[in-house]
């Protein structure tokens, strides 16, 4: 991570399953698109792209990464990492094929945050979204989530790994997962790369 870059992990106790934690991430994203915004300004176009990449006029700015430990079906530990690209970004050839292009928030704005001020952004940020989630649950994040999703009702590609799905993406359902309708249908994915046309 360059100096003068984001990168911060948020340690938990949920209660509860994965799937329960797993639907931290939207929060997660929900809180860096309000800081994003804060940091940006309103002319900036952000937009979050599923499941964890926060977009800034196109490119990728921002990406946040779960992990959790635990046993019995219980998640006991969850780590969420946030890294965010205030002053530099990876250069292209850094990147994996396909991958979407890095921006930086300074070289897109020409404004410069701290790491520290940034942080001053996010935390309360994730603070009013996860309340919001204990007291009235998934529905109105999904709905938050998807009012700042990027190519919903767009083409989109989905590779899994073992599958790969092209289709229009509709929504998410309520656990977070994809859905895209395919010429075979309507698919539901859990976990997947996401490629928009042409990337």
């Amino acid at each position: 991570m360059p100096a003068g870059n984001f990168a911060a992990t948020l340690l938990m106790r949920p209660t509860g399953g994965p799937g329960d934690a797993a639907r931290l991430s939207f929060v997660a994203a929900l809180a860096l698109y309000d800081a994003l915004r804060d940091a940006t300004g309103p002319a900036a176009r952000l937009a979050i792209k599923w499941p964890n990449d926060l977009l800034l006029n196109g490119g990728k700015v921002a990406g946040i990464l779960l992990e959790s430990g635990g046993s019995a079906g219980r998640v006991d530990a969850l780590a969420v990492g946030i890294g965010v690209n205030l002053i530099a970004a990876p250069p292209p050839e850094a990147l994996e094929p396909g991958a979407m292009p890095a921006v930086s928030i300074a070289a897109e704005t020409g404004l410069t945050t701290a790491p520290e001020d940034f942080l001053n952004l996010l935390a309360p940020a994730f603070d009013r979204w996860h309340r919001q989630m204990v007291t009235y649950g998934f529905a109105p994040i999904r709905a938050a989530w998807l009012a700042r999703a990027a190519h919903l009702g767009g083409t989109i590609t989905a590779r899994t790994g073992r599958a790969e799905f092209t289709g229009i993406f509709e929504t998410i359902d309520d656990t977070g997962a994809l859905i895209i309708l395919t010429a075979q249908g309507r698919q539901v994915i859990p976990a997947a790369d996401i490629y928009f046309s042409g990337t």
